[in-house]
């Protein structure tokens, strides 16, 4: 890499004349450029560095100088940051010990990033091109604190037998900074990752604590060929519908003054669900093309389904057709975002005694940045969580008498569910106080009247009570059945 193509701020100018020709910004043809590299570069990784072929130590070298070569690329000297937040973090993780590693670890990435968010947002964007080097720090410290609760879970594996064991500095850097997933994510497992590295994918899955395997297990290496070209089929095609219907639905024209006098209400509503329709498809493009490097490389493998075809989801992000089909808000989140909404509920929502729904969506606020706009979807999306969570558990069960019924109440749950999010994200796309207010506004706030009426009026017992209650009714048949057998 030349010098004079590196800016501090944008990364290499070396595609400044393809960025004029169409149209594009340079951090946007960086971008893509560096994953079509990176996927033509999975395929050489797959194929010449094969675990058959090559010592992990080999594949952890080229992984991780391939990923900082990209990261240099697209950011530029901010690409240090990279280094900076994971070698502070591993070195938390030596001082501070099993025990404590996953809450320093948690604090400090989640702080060292929202500083980095917070100065690009206020102090460098303001009379200042800079690229959103921020968007893969937001991964590594999905990775940092994953590998950090992992540890300190002793799920971390070796030789194959699971217990508590720090990583390699090498191996530790090849997770967070691997070519594969340096710009894009997903986020992993260290131990699924590890795993591919070694040329053991899916087996330490299927092990149990004595590192024999359970049940049946299937370990070839199956070709993922067919599941590459057909996610990258989807990004061709997601592409092409962003690029060409994104413009005609601009989301700003929902506060548009003119739009909304004028516009009757049931035409607005259906405009808010055409303009954010439009602006999922960008997302669709970005996390499947990640997923397909991924499995270029051979990473991603998931075992074999019912009819014993391989499945290639284990890092999947997202789920296109359970979202456009979504007939509850979970089944939405579930399925948007895979491996954050892992992430989230594994160091938080399971780990927080109480109100941990709040919780989770204020973490997940602190995670996205620093534009206020993602707080005001994230609170907006704890009431109609709420709500949602209300009408399922009570209204649902008075559908569920015959296929009719059920097909209403999906029916009439769809349009709901899609509304909802809708409402909900406004704010995290205009991303500025004024704008979303004027949404809501324009809107009587009756999103969030009518969730909190709903949840008030429809009440469901908390997690923490729901779950002594499951454990109590399993005690008299566990009582039981140990009576059985005694007799």
């Amino acid at each position: 890499m030349a010098t004079d193509t590196i800016s501090a701020c944008t990364g290499s100018s070396l595609l400044q004349p393809i960025s004029e020709i169409i149209n594009l910004p340079l951090d946007q043809v960086n971008f893509v450029v560096c994953q079509i590299c990176a996927l033509l570069m999975a395929c050489c990784f797959r194929l010449y560095l094969h675990p058959s072929k090559t010592s992990p130590l080999a594949r952890h070298v080229v992984a991780t100088l391939l990923g900082v070569y990209f990261a240099l690329f697209c950011f530029g000297w901010y690409a240090l940051h990279f280094l900076v937040q994971s070698g502070i973090a591993y070195g938390i993780m030596i001082l501070a010990g099993v025990e404590h590693m996953h809450r320093y670890c948690l604090v400090f990435a989640l702080a060292y990033l929202s500083f980095c968010q917070i100065t690009r947002v206020y102090v460098f964007d303001y009379g200042m091109y800079s690229a959103d080097f921020t968007g893969p720090m937001m991964v590594i410290t999905q990775k940092i604190t994953s590998m950090a609760f992992e540890i300190h879970d002793g799920e971390c594996l070796f030789a194959g037998a699971v217990f508590r064991r720090m990583p390699s500095l090498l191996e530790y850097f090849s997770y967070n900074c691997n070519f594969m997933g340096i710009l894009a994510g997903p986020t992993c497992s260290y131990n699924d990752y590890i795993a591919f590295i070694e040329g053991k994918p899916y087996r330490h899955r299927d092990q149990g604590s004595n590192g024999k395997p359970q049940g049946k297990t299937s370990l070839n290496d199956p070709s993922p060929n067919k599941e590459v070209i057909r996610k990258l089929a989807t990004c061709f095609i997601s592409l092409l519908v962003f690029l060409s219907v994104c413009k005609v639905f601009p989301v700003e024209r929902n506060i548009d003054d003119g739009f909304i006098a004028t516009t009757p209400f049931y035409a607005q509503v259906v405009y808010l669900y055409l303009s954010m329709l439009t602006t999922r498809p960008k997302y669709y493009f970005v996390w499947t093309l990640a997923d397909a490097i991924n499995n270029a490389a051979g990473f991603g493998f998931n075992g074999y389904d019912g009819e014993g075809l391989p499945r290639w989801d284990l890092i999947s992000n997202l789920r296109i057709t359970n979202i456009e089909l979504a007939t509850s808000f979970k089944m939405f989140l579930d399925n948007w975002n895979i491996q954050t909404a892992h992430w989230l509920k594994r160091v938080c929502y399971e780990r927080c005694p109480y109100n941990p729904t709040a919780a989770t969506f204020l973490l997940s606020a602190m995670w996205h940045g620093a534009y206020p706009g993602y707080y005001l979807t994230f609170l907006t999306g704890i009431v109609v969580t709420l709500a949602a969570r209300a009408v399922r558990h009570n209204v649902r069960p008075c559908f569920l008498g015959s296929p009719t019924h059920k097909l209403v109440y999906d029916v009439i749950t769809w349009a709901s569910t899609q509304i909802a999010i809708c409402y909900t994200v406004v704010p995290f796309v205009l991303l500025s106080v004024g704008p979303s207010l004027k949404f809501y506004r324009s809107w009587y706030f009756s999103g969030h009247i009518g969730c909190v009426l709903l949840a008030i009026a429809l009440p469901v017992k908390p997690r923490h009570l729901r779950l002594k209650e499951q454990q109590l009714g399993l005690q008299p048949s566990s009582t039981h059945s140990q009576k059985h057998k005694a007799t």
